[in-house]
C-alpha cells in the first residue's frame, strides 16, 4: 500500500501493488453520533416545528450514491428516506414523521 489520503472525516486508500490496484472508500462514524440520533428520532414525535432534519446522511453514502446515479442533492426527502431503508441504512433517518 502506497498512498492514504484523509480528507474531512474520510478516508480514500489507494491500493497499489504489482498484484492489487483498487481504492476503498470509508468514513468512521462514531457509536455516540449513532446514539445522537436514534435519540434525535425518538425525539421527533414530540416536535411540532415545521421544518426537521429527516436524515442525517454521512458523505462516504453521499459519494457511494453519486456514482450510482443517485443525487442526494436533487431528490427530495421521500426518495432519500425510500433509500436509506432500502440499503438498511435506517440508523442515519432521525424522524419517525411520515415523510
Amino acid at each position: 500500500m502506497d498512498k492514504a489520503k484523509l480528507l474531512s472525516g474520510t478516508s480514500d486508500l489507494v491500493i497499489n501493488s504489482p498484484d492489487d490496484i483498487g481504492i476503498t472508500f470509508n468514513q468512521h462514524i462514531p457509536d455516540a453520533h449513532l446514539a445522537a440520533l436514534r435519540s434525535e428520532r425518538m425525539a421527533s414525535k414530540d416536535n411540532r416545528k415545521d421544518y426537521q432534519r429527516v436524515a442525517s446522511v454521512p458523505t462516504e453514502v453521499v459519494h457511494k450514491w453519486k456514482r450510482e446515479g443517485f443525487d442526494i442533492f436533487k431528490e427530495d426527502a421521500k426518495a432519500i428516506i425510500a433509500r436509506l431503508q432500502k440499503e438498511d441504512l435506517t440508523a442515519f433517518i432521525t424522524t419517525n414523521k411520515q415523510v
